[in-house]
Parts: C-alpha cells; sequence; structure tokens
C-alpha cells in the first residue's frame, strides 16, 4: 500500500513535466509561424516593389529616364495658364509650362502622345476622373485635362502600373513617375531618372516646381502620394 501510495505522490510529477515541455514547444512553434509569416509577407512586397520587367520594358524605362533628364536642357518659364492646342500632339508653347508639360514632353520625346491617350480615356471613363470646383466640366477638355496632375494619377493607375510608396530609396527605379503632396494638397510630379545624388547615392528626379525643368534628390523632399510605371498603349 505505501509503496503504491509512494508510487501515486510520485507519479504526477514526471505526466507535468511532459504537459510544461509541450507548451514550450508549442509556443516556439507559434513563434515560428509568426516569424515565417513576416519573412513570407517582407518578401511579396519586396518582389512587388522591385518586381522584373521584360527587356522590352527595362529599355522603355531606361529611355524614358534619358529623355526626362534631355528635358533639364531647356529653359523654361513655369506657367499654369490655359491655353488652347491643337489635338493630337498639341503642347503649351515650348518655353513655358508646369510639371506635368515636362512629364508630357518626356513621353512624347518616346512617340507617345499623353495628350490623346488621355483623352481618350476620360472620353470614355470621365466619370473615374476627379470633377474639382475650380474646373468642373460636363466633358473632357483636350487643351488642358492632361496637364492636370490629379488626371495623371488617374491615368497612371488604371493604364500603368501601380507600385507601393515606401520610404525606401532602392524601391524606385529610372523611368518611375512620382506624385507628391507639396502641402495643402497641393499635387506635383515628377520622373525618377539615372542620375544619382552624390550625398546619398538617390536616384534624382526631372521635375518643374516654378524654375523649369530640374534634376535635383527631391525623391523624398515631400509627401510621396503615388508612384507608377505607364509604358504607352503598344507595350
Amino acid at each position: 500500500m505505501q509503496s503504491r501510495m509512494g508510487a501515486a505522490r510520485d507519479g504526477p510529477e514526471p505526466f507535468l513535466g511532459k504537459i510544461r515541455g509541450m507548451r514550450k514547444r508549442l509556443r516556439r512553434g507559434a513563434a515560428g509561424i509568426i516569424v515565417l509569416a513576416i519573412a513570407f509577407a517582407v518578401s511579396v512586397a519586396t518582389a512587388q516593389t522591385s518586381r522584373t520587367e521584360s527587356p522590352a520594358r527595362q529599355a522603355f524605362l531606361q529611355k524614358l529616364a534619358e529623355a526626362a533628364t534631355e528635358r533639364t536642357r531647356h529653359t523654361v518659364r513655369y506657367d499654369p495658364s490655359y491655353v488652347r492646342i491643337p489635338y493630337p500632339g498639341g503642347d503649351v508653347p515650348a518655353d513655358t509650362g508646369v510639371c506635368t508639360d515636362e512629364v508630357i514632353r518626356s513621353y512624347r520625346a518616346l512617340g507617345i502622345d499623353l495628350q490623346k491617350e488621355v483623352h481618350e480615356d476620360m472620353e470614355q471613363n470621365y466619370s473615374a476622373y476627379p470633377r474639382k470646383w475650380s474646373w468642373l466640366l460636363s466633358h473632357p477638355d483636350a487643351n488642358i485635362d492632361h496637364r492636370r496632375v490629379p488626371n495623371l494619377v488617374v491615368f497612371f493607375s488604371r493604364k500603368g502600373e501601380t507600385l507601393p510608396v515606401t520610404d525606401r530609396a532602392e524601391d524606385y527605379s529610372p523611368g518611375d513617375l512620382v506624385t507628391w503632396d507639396l502641402g495643402g494638397n497641393v499635387p506635383h510630379i515628377g520622373i525618377v531618372t539615372d542620375r544619382k545624388s552624390e550625398s546619398n547615392g538617390h536616384y534624382m528626379a526631372m521635375h518643374n516646381i516654378g524654375r523649369g525643368p530640374m534634376l535635383e534628390d527631391v525623391l523624398f523632399g515631400w509627401k510621396i502620394t503615388g508612384h507608377y510605371r505607364y509604358f504607352g498603349p503598344d507595350l
């Protein structure tokens, strides 16, 4: 009897030890699953950000970056005035323009007419585009629609690739389109080039914020609101 009672007293300890061991293994297993899930999410995000384009698209992006850099050789007076221009292929006077005009001109150097592409999409999908009270119209206007950043944002998101907005310089590549909020919901747009800043190694952007087309280290100068790639209608 005594031996059986002694066994009864001693018996639970090994059993409880096994329970504790199982709990530790479960905790380690759960932690491992969480770590794997986080690693998977990071790898997916990285893959989406640094997605590899086809050779033809890579070549296009490089040419666009070069066309954007070439724009900095031109003297342009900042002028947001409404101007009636021909369609298609219309442009405001060559020595005037705003940030969008430099994007338009860069694409024109590659044979892509954003005036035509944006106008045609707005004719078919006008309700998808923003209409502010200051330029509220009941129909598209080929003179000005493609020159407005909010319209380009919708167009690039519809017809191009929308890429993640991050604070990592390595997520932005030559030929990428970036939009910013300068503050107070004032939109701005530029093109990432293949020229790098000597101070931090970031790719510089071509943009026109008032002094004509400039090549500057401004990628993170303002709040980034959009990140796109657009290859034209045929690529």
